[in-house]
């Protein structure tokens, strides 16, 4: 499977050391499968005058005997509870590799407003069943980018 990463650099040989903590799986390389999310992410860099670069990478199938991974199929409480523990920076079950929805924009609004206690989990999780995740894949250990990741190119992004 094809995955994207967006950047401000070209990153032909990714790692988990340059993330930023206390995203939604936590520390590592996020990729997706969605090449228009990919897109409208650099978006983030291109606003304030960056270059963007969309970086394209092959993605093996994890050999679940050698790693640890996790898939959330859908918005829901134990995604809900493993995400607001990462961006809390609080203990989290470790795994190598993560799949589920991301917190983008059309879920950020109801996190934060959980996230201040401004509305209840059970309010939280009513109003994200009904959106259907936008698909991240988070590399939480260099060994399992190293197994899964075969980089293809990279294209900047105008």
């Amino acid at each position: 499977m094809i995955v994207f990463h967006t950047s401000n650099t070209p990153v032909p040989q990714p790692d988990v050391l340059h993330s930023r903590k206390y995203l939604d799986f936590g520390q590592g390389f996020y990729v997706t499968p969605t090449k228009m999310q990919a897109v409208n992410y650099a978006q983030r860099f291109t606003k304030w005058g960056e270059d963007a670069y969309l970086n394209s990478y092959e993605m093996a199938v994890p050999d679940t005997s050698k790693f640890r991974c996790k898939r959330f199929d859908r918005y829901d409480e134990e995604w809900l509870d493993y995400v607001s523990a990462c961006r809390l920076g609080l203990p989290v079950e470790p795994f190598d590799i993560i799949e589920g929805g991301i917190a983008d924009d059309r879920v950020y609004n109801t996190i934060d407003l959980f996230f201040a206690h401004q509305i209840a989990k059970d309010e939280a999780l009513r109003r994200l069943v009904a959106i259907r995740p936008n698909q991240q894949v988070c590399f939480l250990s260099q060994q399992a980018i190293d197994a899964c990741l075969t980089f293809l190119k990279t294209e900047k992004l105008k």
